[in-house]
């Protein structure tokens, strides 16, 4: 097996410059979500030259790419994302963003690359029996993507018995590999409030009824929901992320609104967060004589690996990098991902690759205009899929 894993890594070593390239290409030309038509263009190109049968425009920019080998029954699906973020580069690189207000902050460049590397390997070499879909799904970043590309029937034209994906990690040492079974990334719902009062002269309070002092009274309350409401050893978070009244000092508006984002690593926490905050929100405003109209909308879903699926990523990844390079049960992220409801369609195992640490490349958290995606991970992930797939579907009938 060890031998094994080096003949993946010389490979990807091999055609290192190739999909360094290619990554940076993509990191150049970024595309917000469901408007990745090139990068779409470009993955369906590569897939289709190296012999794997593909379906363009699934969930409206998505890609599939399938390959077919031997008379195995299994199926196996890898997704890659491939959104770009509304952040304008500050970087300086000279493969950054042409595009103003875009950029690739998150790393999707990256992991399209990656994924693309393992294709090339898999058609040319793939040693397995069954059945591999390669997933390259749009607008991961908030829209829903995966979703997208499920309520447009995923799983039925492609059917999974287990779907796998990477993300990389800004903070963990490069090339690292991070697996979680059980919860492993958060819930994210979000809520607008919309205060409604009576406005008035700021000299002559008594008057009015002022939407902002009962905006003020309602964010100071809802921080007792995770502080008194919720179980000490559950996670959960209830930020207030913005706030909009008035726009003079010495007049009371009429409205204020609150935006606030919901977090929690458990459905039934999740449930008594939007429970809770609904509840306060009603009874504060009462309790100030002001009217409060609450939009809670569902986002993504807690993120929850499958036990099997996860031991067996493990597996793979000792075997690739050595058991002194993985961390077999990392600690859950506040973060969110709607690879989320692929698990929840699909058992799977949704893992980390260290990014970089401390002032090395790479160490520049996500969502930040300073990111890059570290180009030394492009072989080790590209190896890591490629030994996936062939692990799970070798020999298998």
């Amino acid at each position: 097996m060890q031998h094994q894993a080096q003949h993946y890594l010389d490979y990807m070593k091999r055609h290192a410059a190739e999909f360094t390239a290619l990554r940076r290409d993509l990191h150049r030309h970024p595309e917000l979500g469901f408007e990745e038509f090139r990068t779409s263009d470009l993955v369906a190109r590569c897939l289709s030259e190296w012999g794997y049968q593909v379906e363009r425009g699934l969930g409206g920019t998505g890609v599939v790419g399938q390959l077919r080998r031997g008379s195995g029954t299994r199926s196996l699906g890898i997704r890659a994302d491939m959104d770009a973020l509304p952040i304008e580069e500050k970087t300086g690189l000279d493969y950054a963003s042409s595009r103003p207000g875009m950029m690739h902050a998150c790393g999707h460049d990256g992991h399209t690359a990656m994924l693309l590397g393992a294709a090339k390997y898999l058609a040319e070499q793939g040693d397995f029996s069954g059945t591999l879909n390669l997933i390259f799904q749009p607008a991961e970043e908030g829209m829903g993507g995966a979703l997208r590309m499920m309520e447009h029937g995923l799983f039925e034209k492609y059917p999974c018995d287990a779907v796998y994906a990477m993300h990389n990690m800004p903070g963990a040492p490069q090339g690292q590999l991070v697996f979680r079974e059980g919860a492993f990334m958060a819930s994210s719902d979000y809520a607008t409030v919309t205060i409604t009062g009576v406005g008035g002269h700021g000299a002559m309070p008594h008057l009015a009824a002022d939407p902002v002092v009962a905006a003020a009274s309602i964010v100071m309350a809802l921080q007792t929901i995770v502080s008194r409401n919720t179980d000490p050893q559950k996670m959960a978070i209830v930020t207030v992320g913005a706030i909009h009244a008035g726009v003079a000092n010495n007049v009371i508006p009429q409205s204020a609104t609150l935006e606030i984002s919901v977090r929690a690593m458990d459905a039934g926490v999740r449930a008594l967060l939007e429970r809770k905050l609904k509840a306060i929100v009603e009874a504060q405003a009462a309790s100030f004589g002001v009217q409060a109209r609450i939009d809670y909308r569902q986002g993504y879903t807690v993120l929850v690996n499958a036990a099997a699926e996860t031991e067996l990523a493990r597996a793979v990844g000792r075997e690739l990098v050595g058991a002194e390079n993985i961390v077999a049960q990392g600690t859950p992220l506040t973060g969110s991902e709607d690879f989320s409801f692929m698990l929840e369609k699909r058992p799977g195992c949704y893992l980390l690759i260290g990014n970089g640490e401390g002032d090395a490349q790479g160490a520049c958290m996500v969502h930040n205009p300073g990111y890059d995606f570290n180009d030394d991970n492009l072989p080790i992930g590209a190896a890591y899929w490629s030994s996936l797939a062939e692990t799970y579907l070798q020999s298998q009938v």
